[in-house]
C-alpha cells in the first residue's frame, strides 16, 4: 500500500471511512506515533462536535434473568450459579427518584432478555417514568424484540436504544451466539432506526478468533448504520462461561477502536465503558483521552449489582450512587472535561450549545 498510517488516518478524519483493506492496513500497523496521532484526531473530533462535555447517564440494571445462552456472558442461561434477581416496578422507581435528585436526566434501563418484562409491562413502566419525570431520556438495552414491541416501547416514551450487534462477522457471530441470529440482529437495529429510536450499536474487542479483518467489518458497519451510541469494550472472560480460559481483550486495543470509531461516526455518543474501566485503574479517562464522551454511572440498589455479571471484576458494584456520582465527577474533571447532566441527545437529533 503506498499511504501510509498517518496518511490513512488523516483521510478517516477528513472524509469519515475506509475501504476493509486500509482499516486492516491501520491495525496490522499502527505504531506508538501514529497511535497518538489517531488519539488526538479522535479528541479533537469530539471536541468539534460536543465541545469538552461528558454526558452522565444512570445505569438501572433492573434483571439478570436472560433467554439467551451467548458464550461470553456470565449471566447467560446455561449459568446455573447465577444468584437471579429481577427488580420490582417500585424497586426501578426509587432508583428514577435518587437518580433524579442526584441530577441524572437519562436513565438506561438494562436487563437480560427477560420476557416477564412484556410489551405491557414495559410500556407501563416506561410511562410510570415519564409520568413522574417529563423531562428525562429514556435509553432501552434489553435485546431482541419484535418490530411491534419497540415501536410500542417508543409510543410509551422511551426514546433511545442500545443494542450492541456485537460482531460484523457472521462466522464469529454463529460461534458466539448460539440462540441468536446474525440477521435477526441486524434486523433489530435496522427496525429501531426505522421507528425512530437514537440506536446505540457496538461491538466487543478481543473475542476467541477474532481478527484485523473482523475488526475492520465492525468498522464498516458503523459506517454504514451510522447510530447514535456506539458501545465499544473490551471482551473480559467470566469464569463460568465456555470462555473462561480465553485469553480476554485488551484497553490497548479497545481504545483504538474507540478512538477510530469517532472518526467514523464524529457525532457519535460513545461511553468510556465499565469494562475498560475495570481492566485499568484509568480506562474511563484513557477512553476519554480517546474520543468517548459518555459514562454510565451506576444507580441499581447495591444488593443486586454483583448478581448483574456479565464479566468478571466489575468495578463501583459498592459505591452507594451520590458516591458513585461524585466518584467520576472528579475523574472526569481530572481528565480535562467537565460533567454535562442534560439529556445528551446526539446532535443529530437536537443541536447542542457549548462554551
Amino acid at each position: 500500500m503506498d499511504e501510509t498510517v498517518q496518511d490513512l488516518l488523516v483521510r478517516l478524519y477528513t472524509h469519515h471511512n475506509l475501504e476493509k483493506e486500509q482499516f486492516v492496513f491501520i491495525l496490522d500497523h499502527l505504531d506508538d506515533e501514529s497511535k497518538k496521532m489517531l488519539f488526538e484526531l479522535a479528541n479533537k473530533t469530539r471536541i468539534e462536535h460536543y465541545g469538552r462535555r461528558v454526558f452522565m447517564r444512570g445505569l438501572i440494571e433492573f434483571s439478570n434473568l436472560c433467554k439467551q445462552d451467548c458464550l461470553y456472558c456470565g449471566i447467560r442461561k446455561s449459568n446455573k450459579t447465577v444468584d437471579r434477581y429481577r427488580l420490582s416496578f417500585a424497586d426501578i422507581l426509587a432508583c428514577c427518584e435518587e437518580g433524579y435528585n442526584l441530577g441524572y436526566r437519562t436513565f438506561v434501563l438494562q436487563s437480560g432478555e427477560d420476557f416477564w418484562f412484556s410489551t405491557e409491562r414495559m410500556s407501563e413502566l416506561i410511562r410510570l417514568i415519564k409520568k413522574q419525570y417529563e423531562d428525562v431520556a429514556i435509553t432501552l438495552s434489553v435485546g431482541e424484540r419484535s418490530y411491534e414491541t419497540y415501536q410500542a416501547w417508543y409510543e410509551a416514551g422511551a426514546s433511545r436504544y442500545l443494542l450492541r450487534h456485537e460482531t460484523a462477522s457472521p462466522a464469529l457471530y454463529a460461534a458466539m451466539h448460539p440462540t441468536m441470529t446474525f440477521a435477526n440482529r441486524r434486523a433489530c437495529l435496522a427496525n429501531l432506526k426505522q421507528i425512530g429510536y437514537q440506536i446505540g450499536a457496538g461491538f466487543m474487542v478481543g473475542l476467541p478468533e477474532q481478527t484485523h479483518e473482523d475488526l475492520a467489518l465492525d468498522l464498516l458497519y458503523i459506517a454504514q448504520l451510522q447510530p447514535h451510541m456506539i458501545g465499544i469494550g473490551p471482551f473480559i472472560p467470566h469464569h463460568a462461561t465456555p470462555l473462561a480460559d480465553s485469553k480476554g481483550g485488551t484497553v490497548d486495543d479497545t481504545l483504538v477502536m474507540v478512538a477510530l470509531a469517532r472518526l467514523i461516526v464524529p457525532d457519535g455518543l460513545l461511553p468510556a465503558t465499565t469494562a475498560i474501566g475495570s481492566l485499568h485503574p484509568r480506562g474511563r479517562e484513557l477512553a476519554l483521552q480517546a474520543g468517548a464522551n459518555v459514562v454510565m454511572p451506576n444507580l441499581s440498589p447495591i444488593m443486586v449489582r454483583e448478581k448483574y455479571e456479565l464479566y468478571e471484576n466489575k468495578i463501583c458494584t459498592g459505591d452507594e450512587s451520590a458516591a458513585c456520582r461524585a466518584c467520576i465527577e472528579v475523574r472526569i474533571s481530572a481528565a480535562g472535561y467537565t460533567v454535562d447532566m442534560q439529556r445528551g441527545d446526539s446532535t443529530r437529533i437536537t443541536p447542542l450549545r457549548f462554551f
